[in-house]
């Protein structure tokens, strides 16, 4: 079905619409969760659970939606995992123990992981010319870009004005409007001739299990003790079911992964570049979030608040400067430059004092980190997505949104458990000296996850510059 321009423009909207409301549930909780611990009574590590079971089963089963899209059809996948999310929204919203919102935070991640998967991929079946491709790309860039941080600064507006359920309960219609809008402007694939094919779903169980291990394990290695047999045995037992991740791929007739796939060297280096600026972005986040309600003692209004400078840089980069840029330099050069920006602004908050200003040791830093985020995040997917076949597109996406998703889940325990480790070596969880020096180890690992990002794709990326009439200029080596 061939749409008209008027029509796949709206359609983009609507997805990156979906796409946002997924990517925000990231990271909107984290003002909230002072609230949520109060309120349903969470200690300190167990409420590291109402991030992680999001983050995990979101990428945990990225590569299976990616997977059901290419069999079943990206349309009915899309709306399938927006209805489950919709649901799961309203489950978190109305939770009034830990566990039922454990539980529902985890059944999101499950529809989230399901959208995401395969909204790239309706992308670029929307899109096929390579020049209107780039700026379609760069909507979808700002909501992956911008999202994050949007999130910090919308949770923190319900959070202050109404309360914590809010946070979940804003996405009942959306997902809503999301869903009816996407009934007439989407188009209609038919049936799919692999519909009858398996489904590797013991590849999907045993990767989310291996890192669902790995995170408690990692989580809880300060208080059990980092050569202790449990977080040893733990780890252990990740890695082995990692191991059998990896027999399964290697031996099933349609795998989940298929590690042929990694030969293409541009999807491999950005899922790299991918796995390594999220465990930087979500010490951004997390952490910037925590530094400013914990230590200078804002609010939660102007925590988010604090955020919105870099939104609106991102918002201007990704909704046109990063396509510009593409099209002239391609993508090598962006994410180089983007990487180190982010890790500069990850090592100026590093050494952001306790009694820091807003205006010298806050709004800088997100200046900096903003146009990091946006000169290099729609470069990454293009990369990424630039030498895969149309038929491999659901699978190629998935694993660029687990590569994102695994490194934050993984990144912010790892984070996390440096910092609380500082924190207890120099005072106590009360004392805003103690926390900001957690803190800033925190950020100084960020900071060198970023820059080995940008090294990885200044030294491996291999890319084409893009012409204005979207033909392909001589690569650069």
């Amino acid at each position: 079905m061939k749409l008209d321009r008027r029509t796949r423009w709206l359609a983009l909207y609507v997805l990156c619409l979906g796409d946002l409301m997924i990517v925000l549930d990231a990271t909107i909780v984290n003002v909230a969760l002072p609230s949520i611990r109060a309120d349903l009574g969470f200690t300190e590590e167990s409420l590291a659970w109402v991030l992680n079971a999001y983050l995990l089963t979101f990428g945990g089963f990225l590569l299976l939606g990616g997977r059901l899209g290419d069999l079943f059809g990206h349309r009915r996948i899309f709306l399938g995992g927006i209805a489950l999310f919709t649901v799961a929204s309203l489950a978190c919203g109305l939770s009034t123990s830990q566990n039922m919102l454990i539980a529902a935070r985890a059944v999101q991640g499950l529809g989230g992981a399901v959208v995401s998967a395969v909204a790239l991929s309706l992308l670029l079946l929307l899109f096929q010319e390579p020049a209107e491709r780039t700026k379609a790309m760069g909507f979808f860039g700002f909501v992956m870009a911008g999202g994050g941080s949007i999130g910090v600064l919308l949770g923190g507006v319900l959070t202050d004005l109404l309360s914590w359920h809010w946070i979940f309960l804003v996405n009942i219609p959306v997902g809503i409007a999301v869903f009816a809008l996407c009934l007439p402007l989407l188009p209609g694939e038919g049936k799919r001739e692999g519909a009858r094919g398996p489904i590797d779903v013991a590849g999907a169980v045993t990767i989310t299990a291996a890192l669902i291990i790995a995170v408690y394990a990692i989580v809880n290695g300060n208080g059990n003790g980092w050569l202790s047999g449990e977080t040893l045995g733990l780890l252990g037992a990740a890695a082995i079911l990692f191991g059998v991740f990896l027999t399964i791929e290697s031996r099933v007739s349609a795998p989940l992964v298929p590690l042929g796939l990694f030969r293409n060297r541009n999807l491999s280096v950005a899922n790299g570049v991918g796995v390594l600026w999220s465990a930087g972005m979500f010490a951004w986040f997390f952490f910037a979030a925590q530094y400013l309600g914990l230590v200078l003692g804002y609010d939660p209004l102007h925590v988010g608040l604090a955020f919105l400078p870099a939104n609106v840089i991102m918002g201007a980069f990704s909704l046109g400067l990063s396509a510009r840029i593409v099209m002239r330099f391609g993508t090598r050069l962006p994410i180089g430059v983007g990487m180190a920006l982010v890790s500069l602004g990850l090592l100026l908050f590093a050494r952001a004092p306790v009694n820091g200003s807003f205006w010298l040791d806050v709004l800088p830093t997100m200046v900096v980190l903003g146009i990091g985020v946006g000169m290099a995040m729609n470069p990454v997917l293009i990369a990424a997505m630039s030498d895969v076949e149309p038929s491999e597109s659901g699978l190629a996406s998935g694993i660029v949104n687990t590569g994102f998703m695994m490194g934050g889940a993984l990144g912010l325990a790892v984070l996390a458990s440096l910092a609380a480790w500082r924190t207890g070596s120099v005072g106590t969880a009360t004392d805003p000296v103690a926390l900001n020096s957690g803190y800033h180890l925190a950020f100084l690992v960020g900071a060198v996850f970023a820059g080995l990002a940008s090294a990885l794709a200044v030294v491996l990326l291999r890319d084409r510059a893009m012409q204005p009439h979207g033909e392909p200029a001589p690569a650069f080596e």
